[in-house]
């Protein structure tokens, strides 16, 4: 997608039974600050952006700034997830369209302090079904270091398949070549797919039809 060019719209906000998952705004630096900090030991083993951490307030309301524009120009999809009561975040998540026409990769980590509960299968559930039904995919990607059991976990909980590993895929944090996994949901195969099941009660806003202003200070989202 060329650089000025409006992609599709997104859901605003993606609501689970225990979660709210909606696009990043420059007020909640310090919310994701929180989140990011307590969580770095883990966060560092398999988030190549987590050794630029801990990073400033200032920082962090930049980068989600960046965030805020590329989900309004349709070109990608960050979220925050948070509690169903919207007062703290418990990780973050995103689709992101970098594995060309019709395919659509979910990214998610989840604090450490709320790992184990199956929240990142369901925030990753409810992304499966937005990707489905909103953006009309083809196919549902995720992607991850194949020593990250509990990310493949989640994968394999949702009814994706293992579909191939690559070798040497990518330099882990430490310096380090690791394999990549790579786990695909088929729509053909969504309905009767355990994803499906879990994401039966999501319930979404979409973004409104006119292009969104550039985000410069605290503000909903429409």
């Amino acid at each position: 997608m060329r650089g000025g060019e409006r992609g599709p719209l997104a859901a605003a906000e993606i609501r689970t039974p225990r979660l709210a998952l909606r696009c990043w705004q420059r007020g909640e630096a310090p919310l994701l600050k929180d989140a990011i900090d307590s969580s770095l030991a883990e966060l560092r083993a398999w988030m190549p952006w987590a050794t630029s951490e801990p990073a400033p307030v200032a920082t962090i309301e930049e980068r989600l700034e960046g965030f805020h524009e590329e989900f309004a120009a349709g070109r990608d999809w960050m979220y925050a997830i948070f509690d169903a009561a919207g007062g703290r975040v418990v990780g973050g998540c995103g689709l992101h369209p970098r594995r060309g026409p019709g395919v659509l990769e979910i990214g998610y980590w989840i604090r450490t302090d709320l790992t184990g509960r199956g929240l990142a299968s369901e925030a990753a559930a409810a992304l499966t079904r937005v990707a489905v039904e909103r953006h009309g995919v083809a196919c549902v990607e995720i992607r991850c270091d194949a020593r990250n059991l509990a990310s493949a976990a989640v994968a394999r909980r949702l009814g994706f398949r293992h579909e191939r590993t690559l070798a040497d895929d990518l330099t882990a944090t430490d310096g380090t070549l690791r394999d990549t996994m790579v786990w695909a949901l088929f729509t053909t195969r969504y309905a009767t797919s355990p994803a499906a099941a879990l994401a039966s009660a999501v319930t979404w806003r979409d973004w409104p039809a006119e292009p969104l202003p550039p985000l410069t200070s605290p503000m909903e989202c429409p």
